[in-house]
C-alpha cells in the first residue's frame, strides 16, 4: 500500500520504519524542516516503561488544588475560554476514579513493556546509537509519606511485570552517587533496572535515516490544510508549503501521529480525538569539568521532573502546564526546574550554560494513547501518548503496522475499532 504519515516526530517515524518493513510504500509529512523538531526534540529522555502510572489518578485533585496559585506547580491548570480545555479536565477527573485508574495503568503498562522491548530489538537489528545508557531509572524521593505510598504501588504493580525495587537511602546513593549530595533530604527510592535513557531527537533523526535506506520518503516544510472524506474513506490530504504553494497528497492509507495538532484536523470530520497539550519544559545544562551531574537518568518524585545523562550534558525536564497551543518560554517555570537541579545537586554543571525548551506533549485525559482505526476504512491514528512518546513509540508502530496488515498484535492493549480483533 501506499501510505502517508501525518508528522514527523519520534511516534510518526517509528510508525513508518514499521511499516515500511513491512513493504509498504511509505511518506512521512512534517510542517518542520526535519524530523523530531518539536516534543520530540529535548523532552525528559527516559525509556521509562515501568513509570507509566497516568497523571490521572485518585490523589490527582487533591494534589491539583494544593498547586492552585503557584506558578512553578509541577501541574498546573491555566483555565482558559476554551471549550476543549473544559472537555479534557471534566474527562480529566473521570479517569481519577480508582477503578478507571487501575485500568488504564494496565493499559500503559502492557503498552510501555512491549514498547522496550521493541526498542532493543530495533538495536539489535541496526546498531542505532543515540547517547542511550542502559543503567536503569531511579526514582527518589524526599517524603517519607510520599516514598511510602510508592513502595506499596511498586508491589502492586509486580504482577504486570514491572521489576521495580524498594531501595533505602544508601542503596539509592550506591546506585547514583551524586544523590550523595542531598543524602539528608531523600526518604528512600524505586529502582527500575530494565528501564534506560537516551537522546529522543537524536533517536529519531537516526531512525528516519534507517527509514530512509529502506525507501522512506521525507516531505518537509509541509502543512496540513484539511483532510478529505469521500464516503467512508479519506480521498487526499490538502497541504500547502513553505511559499503557501498547494498540493494534494493521495495514497491508499492515512496515519495521523500529529501529537497535541491530531485533534484540530481530525475535529471537522467528526473523529474522536480527545487529545489536548500538556506544555513541558526542560533545561539542557552542559557539565564540563563539574562532578556532581548524574550518571544515569533518575526522577525526582516530589516535583515530577527527570534528570538524565546525556554524554556531556544534563538534561532536566518535567512539569506540565495545559494552557493550549502556547509555545512561549515561561521564564518561572523554566528556573523552577535549574533551581531544584541545583539544591539537590550543586556541582551539576555550568550555571552560565543552560539551554531552555518547551513542547507540547500530546495528553488524553486517561493517558492510554489512541492507536487504531478510525471510522474511515483507511485512517489510522497514533497519537496521544502524553509524557510517554519516545517509550510507547515503537511498539506503537510495530501495533499499528500489525493493524493495517490484519495481523493480531503481541500486545494485550485497547485498540481503537477494527472489526477484526473486536
Amino acid at each position: 500500500m501506499r501510505i502517508l504519515v501525518l508528522g514527523g516526530g519520534v511516534v510518526g517515524v517509528a510508525a513508518a520504519w514499521y511499516l515500511a518493513n513491512d513493504g509498504h510504500e511509505v511518506t512521512v509529512i512534517d510542517r518542520r524542516r526535519d524530523v523530531g523538531l518539536e516534543t520530540s526534540f529535548a523532552n525528559g529522555g527516559q525509556i521509562s516503561a515501568a513509570h507509566a502510572e497516568p497523571w490521572a489518578n485518585p490523589g490527582a485533585p487533591r494534589q491539583i488544588l494544593e498547586w492552585l496559585g503557584r506558578a512553578d506547580a509541577p501541574l498546573l491548570f491555566r483555565l482558559r475560554a476554551d471549550w476543549r480545555q473544559w472537555r479534557f479536565a471534566l474527562a480529566f477527573l473521570v479517569e481519577c476514579l480508582p477503578s478507571r485508574w487501575r485500568r488504564n495503568t494496565i493499559q500503559c503498562l502492557r503498552l510501555a513493556l512491549y514498547s522496550r522491548d521493541c526498542l532493543k530489538a530495533l538495536r539489535r537489528e541496526t546498531g542505532i546509537q543515540y547517547d542511550h545508557v542502559e543503567r536503569g531509572i531511579l526514582e527518589f524521593h524526599t517524603g517519607a509519606r510520599e516514598f511510602e505510598h510508592a513502595a506499596t504501588a511498586a508491589e502492586t504493580m509486580r504482577p504486570y511485570g514491572c521489576d521495580r525495587e524498594v531501595k533505602t537511602v544508601d542503596e539509592c546513593v550506591t546506585i547514583e552517587p551524586a544523590l550523595d549530595q542531598c543524602r539528608g533530604r531523600l526518604a528512600g527510592g524505586i529502582y527500575t533496572a530494565s528501564d534506560e535513557s537516551g537522546d529522543a531527537h537524536r533517536f529519531t533523526a537516526e531512525l528516519a535515516r534507517f527509514a530512509a535506506s529502506r525507501g522512506v520518503k521525507f516531505r518537509f516544510g509541509v502543512s496540513i490544510d484539511s483532510i478529505v472524506p469521500a464516503g467512508d474513506t479519506i480521498a487526499a490530504i490538502r497541504a500547502f508549503d513553505e511559499q503557501h504553494r498547494g498540493e494534494e497528497f493521495v495514497a491508499d492509507a492515512y496515519v495521523v501521529a500529529l501529537g497535541s495538532y491530531s485533534r484540530l484536523v481530525l475535529s471537522p470530520l467528526r473523529v474522536p480525538c480527545n487529545v489536548y497539550p500538556a506544555k513541558g519544559y526542560s533545561a539542557t545544562i552542559a557539565v564540563g569539568a563539574h562532578r556532581g551531574a548524574p550518571s544515569m537518568s533518575i526522577t525526582d518524585a516530589a516535583w515530577k521532573i527527570v534528570l538524565t545523562r546525556l554524554g556531556g550534558r544534563l538534561r532536566v525536564a518535567g512539569t506540565a502546564e495545559l494552557a493550549g497551543w502556547n509555545t512561549e518560554l515561561d521564564q518561572t517555570r523554566c528556573e523552577a526546574l535549574t533551581r531544584r537541579t541545583f539544591e539537590l545537586f550543586p556541582d551539576a554543571g555550568e550555571r552560565g550554560d543552560i539551554r531552555y525548551w518547551t513542547g507540547l506533549r500530546p495528553a488524553t485525559p486517561s493517558n492510554v494513547p489512541l492507536i487504531g482505526r478510525t471510522r474511515y476504512r483507511n485512517l489510522w491514528l497514533d497519537t496521544g501518548h502524553g509524557t510517554l512518546g519516545w517509550t510507547m513509540a515503537c511498539g506503537s508502530g510495530k501495533a499499528l503496522a500489525d493493524l493495517m496488515a490484519r495481523r493480531k498484535p503481541d500486545v494485550d492493549f485497547a485498540f481503537l475499532s477494527d472489526s477484526t480483533f473486536a
